[in-house]
């Protein structure tokens, strides 16, 4: 408990304020000269502070509206640090990728035996026209089916933080420029895995779904460059 009080004694006044006041999402915060005069602070650090809270999709600014708290999402903080990161150096996606593998490798069992029969559906469907755009004159790249169908297995989780790492990492994934990735022999081998892995959802075979993804994971570090 004291560990969570010495974080939460470094947030903003303006975080504070945010994180410990109930109004809901279609309510308004008050005014600017109100906060500022409220939390004993100038406006321009006020800004500032609130600048910080939109990047970190925790409020959302508009005209006439005014200021509105958003429910709370792990992936901007985790968008942002990223996208620095991968700034810095592209690198950083590798190191990225191989904890998003470990993710999905820990929770899969968890989320897929929540999955509905709509959700296998829509997985089934995501294949079939991502086979589609495969065979097609002219061929086009199945990105977003690609992203949904990941996305989509841990849909059920109970956990924003592991759907936030998992969000981050497929927009990654299009800043490095891997979802305009061209090689057809590569592209039809992911699918066949993807096909293979809702196959074994849909069958209940937990074991070989699990099996089959870990040997997915390993193929974009084998991709051809």
């Amino acid at each position: 408990m004291e560990y969570i009080d010495n974080m939460i004694a470094h947030l903003s006044e303006f975080l504070l304020y945010l994180a410990s006041h109930e109004q809901t999402e279609t309510e308004s915060l008050p005014a600017l000269d109100k906060l500022s005069e409220d939390l004993d602070l100038n406006r321009a650090a006020l800004r500032e502070q609130l600048e910080v809270a939109r990047a970190l999709g925790l409020v959302a600014v508009k005209p006439r509206t005014g200021t509105r708290r958003l429910p709370y999402t792990f992936t901007p903080a985790i968008q942002q640090s990223l996208g620095y990161a991968l700034a810095r150096d592209r690198a950083y996606f590798e190191k990225y990728s191989d904890l998003r593998n470990h993710v999905e490798s820990a929770y899969f069992d968890q989320a897929v035996c929540q999955l509905t029969d709509e959700d296998i559906q829509e997985m089934k469907d995501l294949i079939e026209q991502a086979w589609k755009k495969l065979r097609g004159n002219p061929v086009q790249i199945p990105h977003e089916e690609h992203r949904d169908l990941h996305l989509l297995m841990y849909r059920r989780l109970d956990n924003i933080f592991v759907t936030g790492l998992l969000e981050a990492y497929w927009e990654a994934y299009e800043a490095v420029g891997l979802n305009v990735f061209t090689d057809y022999s590569y592209l039809t081998n992911v699918w066949q895995y993807h096909t293979d892995i809702v196959e074994a959802i849909y069958n209940k075979d937990y074991k070989a779904g699990y099996n089959l993804l870990m040997e997915h994971t390993e193929l974009i570090s084998a991709r051809p460059h």
